[in-house]
């Protein structure tokens, strides 16, 4: 299915449309001098294409804030992360496909650059079972892929270009579209804009500008002086996504409005103060500054699972109708079977929880749940117990209700397997090779499975250690409760010796 969205009409009045798929495939490289309109541009992209395929802007400036309120984008404020807090965010992003603005406003340029290249990173390094088609706008690029070095320092330059000589280079395999827009072609790392094969330029003065514009939309060097003529919204387009011959358009209205508005001509005031009293009076004391303490870092994975489960949100509000202990039982029970039936796919384990909900969704209708179907985070913990192998009657016992307490501390995606890894060292069975750990975390990778493994030990909640075989125990911190010495380097143990013994 070929998905064509409408930037608005040509200089005949024909609809000017672009090509989400092909755009996918070959990216876009908007340039133009400020005033031109190539903001709005991107803001019309970005509203057309919001229904069709998951975003992330990479937003300087603040400018597309309000795109999270209109469309439910997740705000990720820059200045309030690590470094690594944006990296983790970007990959979970990916994996739970939440579309996401990342405002650096208020970041001096060395930050900008850092931060956003730990979060371009995270979307880069994401396992690839969730490469999924996304959309990569990076505005004011010429910040994050300088063409010369300036005054930010060589490493966190090599930082930023390196992030996005990947997302320009390389993201087409991985899913990453980038859409990059700058003011001066001449100022923007000539390997990134290269891998751009569709373009929109709109208005340059500057000759070397107007020279490259020239250059990449195979028009004559004298041509180039039709830039200067094109006015705030017009643009020139080029490339398989756009036109296969160079075009002019004019971009269309948008639904949403940029939160810093140009600013309008305004009277001056009547001068009835006394201006000299006024603005150079003696400054008033400077406070004594206390040592500042950094905030709270934000629960990033509850925000994005919370923008994910409003994303997903399918059922109407009913009035909740009482119902006997029999029926919740029994409803209880087809929901367990329809589990069931989605785990047991040979990739389920691998696949996002999204993906895995969605599917349980259309499951639960066709066995006609109805209203039944429980909501994004009941599934999730729904999944997590299945993944461990609990029972329903299992986790409401006084025991594992412990068990899920220490759990909680851990990110969502991990608790599974400290769970699963709980239930082995309960029933004393060989502690889970680094396969079956690593399938129950939805990763292909051995080495993740065994950092999750320091990880969870780093937090305190379970001791690992080798006997002189070299297997495997694993001793849960507090409960004593320890694992039968099992092989990392088993293969991954078949689903009957995990869990099939027991009833969801």
């Amino acid at each position: 299915m070929t998905v064509a969205i409408e930037m608005g009409h040509t200089t005949a009045g024909a609809p000017a449309t672009l090509d989400l798929e092909e755009l996918l495939a070959t990216r876009l490289l908007v340039q133009g001098n400020s005033g031109s309109g190539k903001s709005h541009l991107l803001r019309r992209l970005l509203e057309q294409s919001a229904p069709w395929v998951q975003q992330t802007i990479i937003d300087p400036e603040g400018d597309f804030v309000s795109l999270a309120e209109h469309f439910g984008h997740l705000l990720i404020d820059a200045e309030e992360h690590t470094e690594r807090g944006l990296q983790v965010a970007g990959e979970r992003a990916r994996i739970h496909r939440v579309s996401t603005v990342l405002n650096l406003e208020g970041l001096d340029a060395e930050n900008q650059m850092r931060r956003a290249a730990a979060f371009l990173s995270g979307l880069f390094e994401v396992s690839r079972d969730h490469w999924y088609p996304m959309l990569v706008v990076v505005d004011e690029a010429q910040l994050f892929a300088p063409a010369v070095a300036g005054e930010v320092s060589d490493e966190a330059r090599k930082l930023s270009l390196g992030a996005m000589t990947n997302l320009m280079c390389r993201g087409r395999k991985r899913g990453l579209a980038g859409v990059i827009a700058t003011q001066r072609l001449a100022k923007l790392a000539k390997n990134v804009a290269a891998e751009a094969s569709n373009f929109l330029m709109g208005r340059t003065f500057l000759d070397i500008d107007m020279a490259r514009a020239a250059d990449l939309l195979g028009m004559e060097r004298r041509q180039a002086e039709a830039f200067r003529d094109l006015e705030r919204g017009q643009f020139m387009a080029l490339g398989p996504a756009l036109s296969r011959r160079p075009l002019g358009l004019r971009i269309g209205a948008t639904d949403t409005q940029p939160r810093n508005a140009t600013p309008r001509l305004m009277p001056l005031p009547e001068a009835t103060l006394d201006a000299h009293a006024m603005i150079l009076a003696a400054p008033p004391p400077e406070p004594v500054r206390q040592p500042r303490r950094p905030p709270p870092s934000p629960d990033l994975l509850g925000q994005l699972m919370a923008a994910k489960s409003a994303a997903l949100e399918i059922r109407p509000e009913t009035v909740a109708q009482p119902i006997s202990a029999e029926q919740l039982a029994e409803r209880q029970g087809r929901v367990d079977v329809i589990l069931r039936a989605v785990m047991a796919e040979p990739e389920a384990g691998f696949r996002a929880v999204g993906v895995l909900y969605q599917e349980f969704v259309v499951r639960c209708r066709i066995a006609g749940l109805g209203s039944a179907v429980p909501d994004l985070n009941d599934f999730r913990h729904m999944l997590t117990r299945a993944r461990a192998g609990l029972s329903s009657g299992m986790a409401e016992d006084d025991t594992w209700q412990d068990v899920s307490v220490r759990a909680s501390i851990l990110p969502e995606d991990m608790q599974g397997v400290f769970m699963m890894i709980a239930r082995a060292a309960k029933e004393g069975w060989p502690c889970p090779s680094d396969a079956t750990i690593a399938r129950a975390y939805g990763s292909h990778s051995l080495r993740r499975a065994r950092r999750l493994l320091t990880y969870i030990e780093e937090q305190g909640l379970i001791v690992c250690q080798l006997d002189g075989a070299g297997r495997r125990i694993v001793t849960l911190v507090e409960l004593a409760w320890a694992t039968a010495p099992g092989d990392p380097n088993a293969e991954e143990q078949p689903a009957d010796q995990d869990c099939s013994d027991l009833p969801l």
